[in-house]
C-alpha cells in the first residue's frame, strides 16, 4: 500500500476513490432523518463495517463519517456538544478500517443553508468552524483533508483557510455543479478551477451534481481552465426516488463504471462516487478503469 497521496500520484494510474456514506448507511439501517455523525458514536461497528467495505471494494482512499461534523452543522442533530469528539473518532474507525491499505481524507461538508452568502454567519466564524473540525480529524489520524460538495466559493475557500491553520496535510476541494451547470450560487466550472488552483490545494474537481453522465463535461471545462490540475470526479448515480420512506438510485454499478472511462479521458486522476454508490459501484469502477486501456469510452460505443 502506498503511504503517502504523493505516493500514490507518482504511480500514474487512476486513484480509487470511495463511494457514499450517507445513503450507504441508510441502506444498513440508518434513518433518513437522522445525522450520519451519529453513528460515529452510537453505532460504531457499522460505520467500520461501511468504510471496510470500500477498502475492501478496492479504494485507495476512504472518507470519514464526518461530512456534517463542523458544531454549526451537529446543532442540528443536537450534536454540536460532541463535535471534537464524533470527527476524532470517525477518523480512528476509518484508519481502523484502512489497516494501511487505504488513505483516509477527513470528510468537511457545508456549513448548511449556504450561512455565508445569506449572510448569516461571516468569513471569519466559518474559518474557525472549520478548522476546529480539521483539528480533530487530524487528531483522529487522517492523511489527507477531503473538502467536498461546497456550492459557495467563499465558503470553499473559508474551509481552506480554515485548515490551513491547523494542519498540514493535502487538501482536496470539491464542489457541486447541479443547476445548469453551475454550483448553487452560479459558480462555474471554469471560475472554480481558476481560484481553487490559485488556492494551491492538492487536487480539486467535482462530487455529487446530477449523475455520472454529466461529469465529462464539467472536467473538460476545468481542465481547460487548470491543465496541470490533479482532478477528482466523484459523482452521485443520478437523482433519486423516495420509495417507503428511502431514497432509490437508478444507475448500475455496470453504467456507473462505464461513464468513469470517460471522466479519466477528460482528465480526471482521481475517480469514485458520491450519493447512491455502494461497495458494487467502486469495485465495478475499479475494474473498468484496471482493464484495457484500448477498451472504447461509453460516448464511443453509442456514437
Amino acid at each position: 500500500m502506498s503511504k503517502t497521496f504523493a505516493d500514490l500520484l507518482a504511480h500514474k494510474t487512476p486513484i480509487i476513490y470511495d463511494g457514499a456514506t450517507g445513503t450507504f448507511l441508510q441502506e444498513m439501517g440508518l434513518p433518513m432523518r437522522d445525522a450520519p455523525e451519529a453513528w460515529v458514536l452510537d453505532q460504531p461497528a457499522n460505520v467500520y463495517a461501511a468504510a471496510e467495505a470500500y477498502v475492501n471494494a478496492g479504494a485507495q482512499i476512504i472518507l470519514t463519517c464526518t461530512f456534517g461534523g463542523t458544531a454549526l452543522r451537529l446543532l442540528q442533530a443536537g450534536l454540536d456538544d460532541h463535535a471534537y469528539e464524533i470527527n476524532r473518532r470517525a477518523a480512528e474507525l476509518a484508519q481502523q478500517a484502512a489497516r494501511g491499505r487505504a488513505l483516509v481524507a477527513g470528510s468537511m461538508g457545508p456549513l448548511g443553508q449556504m450561512p455565508l452568502a445569506l449572510g448569516t454567519v461571516t468569513y471569519r466564524d466559518a474559518v474557525e468552524q472549520f478548522a476546529d473540525q480539521a483539528r480533530a480529524l487530524a487528531d483522529g489520524g487522517i492523511d489527507l483533508l477531503s473538502i467536498e460538495s461546497m456550492s459557495d466559493l467563499a465558503e470553499i475557500l473559508a474551509a481552506i483557510e480554515g485548515a490551513r491553520r491547523v494542519i498540514d496535510l493535502p487538501i482536496f476541494a470539491t464542489m457541486s455543479f447541479d443547476t445548469q451547470g453551475k454550483t448553487l450560487t452560479g459558480i462555474t466550472p471554469t471560475l472554480a478551477a481558476r481560484e481553487l488552483m490559485n488556492a494551491h490545494v492538492a487536487a480539486f474537481g467535482a462530487n455529487c451534481g446530477r449523475g455520472p453522465e454529466d461529469m465529462a463535461a464539467i472536467l473538460q471545462e476545468m481542465r481547460s481552465a487548470a491543465r496541470d490540475a490533479v482532478l477528482i470526479a466523484k459523482p452521485n448515480v443520478g437523482i433519486p426516488e423516495i420509495r417507503a420512506g428511502k431514497a432509490v438510485y437508478n444507475v448500475p454499478p455496470a453504467r456507473f463504471a462505464l461513464c468513469a472511462r470517460d471522466w479519466v479521458r477528460a482528465g480526471a486522476r482521481i475517480i469514485g462516487g458520491c450519493c447512491g454508490t455502494t461497495p458494487q459501484h467502486i469495485a465495478a469502477l475499479r475494474a473498468a478503469l484496471t482493464s484495457s486501456k484500448s477498451s472504447p469510452s461509453r460516448q464511443q460505443m453509442i456514437g
